[in-house]
């Protein structure tokens, strides 16, 4: 549980933020302009390469491919997973008329909530996995041989 703990703390945070994000733009109702929505992945993103960052400070020496990759993945499945609860929970309870006011706009093909539930949910996944395995090649130690002049 303790290996955990780092990925989950920095996935609360990631999630918090991307929350706060959507209620801003909410505020100026700028919610329902899918292309604001490009600014979570710099979002999550961060919060990815945070954690793999501590976890490799924390690690040290320890730290491999297998820690880096397991803390980013678990960071950015549990920011995704808490926004898209708070995404299910403002489309239907604090905002019902949110979903109808984007399919309107941008996603006619997906009327119904729950494609939406579930395209914002693989988005944040797909996210989430690209950009740890982009910000392990940061991380990772090198195992090239260097050959030595003669």
């Amino acid at each position: 549980m303790k290996n955990f703990t780092l990925p989950i703390r920095f996935g609360l945070a990631t999630s918090g933020s991307l929350i706060a994000y959507f209620l801003v733009l909410s505020l100026f109702n700028l919610h329902t302009n899918i292309f604001f929505s490009l600014f979570n992945g710099i979002i999550t993103g961060f919060g990815i390469y945070e954690a793999i960052k501590y976890r490799r400070l924390e690690e040290g020496a320890t730290f491999n491919y297998n820690k880096g990759f397991s803390t980013g993945i678990v960071t950015g499945f549990m920011a995704t997973l808490l926004f898209t609860v708070f995404f299910a929970v403002y489309t239907t309870d604090i905002n019902p008329a949110f979903l109808v006011q984007l399919s309107e706009l941008w996603l006619k093909i997906l009327s119904f909530a729950g494609s939406v539930f579930f395209t914002v949910a693989i988005m944040g996944f797909a996210t989430s996995i690209v950009l740890t395995l982009s910000f392990m090649q940061l991380f990772k130690t090198s195992n090239n041989i260097v050959m030595k002049k003669i």
